[in-house]
């Protein structure tokens, strides 16, 4: 049987295959008119003429706001209280104070009436928010949402009716917002007499607590108690009889610890104490001094005298001590109600007037609970501020969902609606082909095999490709966005920053070792293509990716069914020869050492194929004082543990970017290396302006390294690609060192693909 394979491809409509003119001379060509047109259209909200009740509100803060972060200020809350609108974003630049312009606006929207704010944070950037709040706001209250005792703090707040008088504000972490909680099945056990004569007996069968009316199973025959527990742990049920509930809430973390436990525990989270410190504290001090000082005063407990009036902690100890501490909340009580479920259920509609949801793109995804959480808060909330730095990550349908839990009135209203089956999975269809891009793929097969004719087999497949038209744009984006860049702030604020791309030869056995992989690896691919199986896609882009950065180390590929090898390649380079990347790093790194300038280091092959050691090992033979940041170090503690290496004079930090791209500020390394970058251009856009933010002074200059020739160069393509549109929803034209390489718009998956089988 032969076979031949045509492809079809359908553009959508405002990529039209036979007039070819770029964005860029487009918007040269006809901007004027465009913006002439856009602004009779779409009136604007706030055109620099700012509230002087609002300003004067500004005013009374700790800290001022930058001129260009007040007209954020003013635009938001005129959108949000003048215009009367459900939500707003503020989508600005990495670095340009997102937290400082939300509590500010937080502030402002006191003096309009919405006294409490909710801040939905990253879980290691909950402690943070409550620093900063308390450094801006004068007499801000700030309760964390985030610890065991978060029950009794709810129970408290639903007592609390009356608007507070000061600003309040309630941090949540992300992880928090899942909705549910614990429970297990709740009944009685009622023994009745059945059978008649020799044969009669008691039984036990469940019964409502309440009435007493016995359980039945879907049967209508009465539920006996041995089977009553599992019968009905699949769904909370209530007595048909009288209402009652037939379940309860149960603690998911056992039995309540001791409270001297949990106060050691507490302290030898806190730098610089251990076990044995721990037990001399409490011995020297007792629970309730130390449980008050860490519960209320941490400054106290840093300032903590022996009975001789000297210190205990020493002046290191002290510092390191007050950064972390800034960061952390002690609490002994327990719960594991989730808040998100005790938010819905228990407080009144409108309980806290502004909802504010930092690193909004995380919830982007149809059925993440997080996200599902984010639209029930957003819907109890009176109004939502959204704070993100990369609205879109590239495709049409990473706005759909975020625009469903902001504004469901309006999604609903221009017809993209829930279906009969109480799905929004049409509606997100029919959303990116409207506004976005959707490839229909057509495949034609001939086979001779039929008696009397050719016989011909069409199959269709629709896959996305980045992209969101102007008209999304202009309908869904600038009507409800913010923008800010990090030039906008002006004043001489922040220094120059510069991206460079590099291209890196291989050497001359590293070729040929990778050419002959690659043609193996294709072989293999067509052939499995041919019979069906897509398997080996994902195997053989990763080995063909990183195998250039990882060919230190022998390379076995194998199916990933059934184990077969397809391929091998020995070592390339011993331990201390040093490969092109790396030769490039130490050069660049000694230059800028020269400098006097720190580097930071970014390679995504930290797991089974991990670089980082090897990177180590090589500069600390050119003589660097280098430190590896890895997964092990909590979230939390990452800001503590990159001061404590600035304190002992790394010149070179390395890490997978994913572990620093929120919430770190990282001034100390203004020069930046990405070795590997990865797909995620959340990811990349965040780790890439780590140090360009507020505070840096020294020029920022960001590197991205490639090896000629490889699959690395097809990656970082359509990473360019993907910044090009995210920026389009940025309010700005790409600007990225990446730009040499954004020649057109398909998916890393499919780039990478028709370079393989092509």
């Amino acid at each position: 049987m032969s076979h031949s394979e045509t492809e079809i491809r359908v553009v959508d409509a405002f990529d039209t295959p036979d007039r070819h003119l770029s964005l860029t001379r487009f918007i040269e060509e006809f901007g004027d008119g465009l913006l002439d047109a856009v602004q009779s259209q779409n009136h604007a909200v706030y055109s620099g003429q700012s509230d002087p009740c609002r300003e004067s509100a500004m005013g009374s803060l700790l800290r001022q706001p930058f001129p260009a972060q007040r007209d954020v200020v003013q635009a938001v809350t005129r959108l949000l209280v003048d215009e009367n609108q459900p939500a707003a974003v503020i989508n600005a630049e990495m670095g340009t104070g997102k937290t400082m312009m939300a509590i500010a606006s937080a502030a402002v929207m006191h003096g309009e009436g919405y006294s409490r704010t909710l801040v939905i944070a990253p879980p290691h950037l909950v402690y943070k928010w409550r620093r900063e709040i308390r450094e801006t706001v004068p007499e801000a209250r700030v309760w964390i949402l985030n610890g065991p005792d978060t029950l009794r703090k709810l129970l408290q707040l639903r007592s609390m009716q009356r608007p507070p008088s000061v600003p309040e504000f309630f941090v949540m972490g992300r992880v928090r917002m899942r909705m549910g909680f614990n429970w297990k099945p709740a009944f009685i056990t009622r023994k009745l007499v059945v059978g008649e004569g020799d044969d009669r007996q008691r039984v036990a069968y469940a019964a409502c607590p309440r009435c007493g009316s016995l359980l039945t199973r879907g049967d209508d025959e009465p539920l006996p108690a041995f089977l009553a527990t599992v019968e009905l742990n699949t769904t909370r049920r209530a007595c048909p009889a009288c209402g009652e509930r037939l379940w309860t809430l149960v603690h998911h973390l056992g039995q309540a610890k001791p409270r001297a436990d949990m106060l050691r525990e507490a302290l030898t989270q806190i730098p610089t104490i251990g076990d044995k410190t721990a037990h001399r504290l409490v011995s020297a001090f007792g629970e309730d001094l130390l449980t008050g000082m860490l519960e209320d005063n941490v400054f106290e407990f840093i300032n903590l005298m022996d009975s001789d009036g000297d210190l205990f902690f020493n002046d290191r100890q002290a510092r390191r001590m007050e950064r972390a501490m800034a960061s952390m909340e002690f609490s002994f009580g327990q719960g594991g109600y989730q808040p998100t479920e005790f938010i819905k259920r228990q407080l009144p509609q409108g309980y806290f007037g502004l909802l504010v949801v930092d690193e909004g793109h995380e919830y982007k995804n149809e059925g993440s609970a997080q996200g599902q959480a984010m639209g029930v808060l957003a819907r109890k909330c009176r109004k939502t501020l959204l704070l993100t730095g990369t609205l879109m990550g590239g495709y049409a349908d990473d706005l759909f969902y975020l625009l469903w839990r902001l504004n469901p009135t309006a999604m609903i209203e221009d017809g993209f609606g829930y279906s009969a089956r109480s799905s929004l999975g049409p509606a997100a269809m029919q959303f990116m082909r409207e506004h976005g891009v959707l490839k229909d793929i057509y495949k034609e097969s001939e086979s001779a095999s039929h008696r009397t004719a050719r016989g011909k087999n069409i199959t269709h497949r629709t896959s996305k490709g980045p992209g969101f038209g102007p008209k999304g744009i202009m309908r869904y984006v600038v009507p409800c966005t913010v923008f800010l860049k990090l030039r906008d702030i002006g004043g001489n604020v922040l220094p120059p920053y510069r991206e460079h791309f590099e291209a890196v030869a291989m050497t001359e056995s590293q070729q040929q070792a990778y050419e002959q992989l690659t043609l193996g690896l294709k072989s293999e691919l067509r052939e499995a293509l041919r019979k069906g199986d897509k398997s080996l896609l994902g195997v053989v882009l990763n080995v063909l990716l990183a195998w250039p950065d990882c060919c230190f180390r022998d390379e076995r590929v194998v199916h990933p069914h059934t184990r077969q090898q397809l391929a091998y390649v020995p070592v390339q380079f011993s331990e201390t020869e040093a490969m092109p990347k790396e030769q490039q790093l130490v050069a660049l790194c000694k230059s800028e050492k020269a400098r006097g300038r720190r580097v930071l280091v970014y390679s995504v092959y930290t797991g089974t194929r991990d670089t980082t050691s090897r990177l180590k090992a090589t500069l600390d033979r050119h003589g660097f004082k280098t430190a590896v940041l890895r997964a092990s170090v909590e979230a939390a503690k990452r800001e503590d543990w990159l001061f404590e290496q600035v304190d002992r004079g790394v010149e070179v930090l390395i890490t997978n970017p994913e572990l620093v791209k929120t919430g770190l500020d990282m001034l100390e390394f203004p020069t930046i290396v990405f070795l590997t970058t990865g797909y995620n251009v959340y990811t990349l856009q965040q780790a890439a302006r780590r140090s360009w933010r507020i505070g840096q002074k020294a020029d920022v200059d960001v590197y991205f390294l490639g090896y000629r020739g490889s699959a690395q160069m097809a990656c970082l393509e359509l990473m360019a690609k993907k910044i090009a549109v995210s920026q389009s929803t940025s309010g700005d034209m790409p600007e990225s060192g990446l730009d040499v390489l954004n020649q057109d718009g398909d998916a890393i998956e499919v780039a990478l693909a028709r370079q393989l089988v092509g």
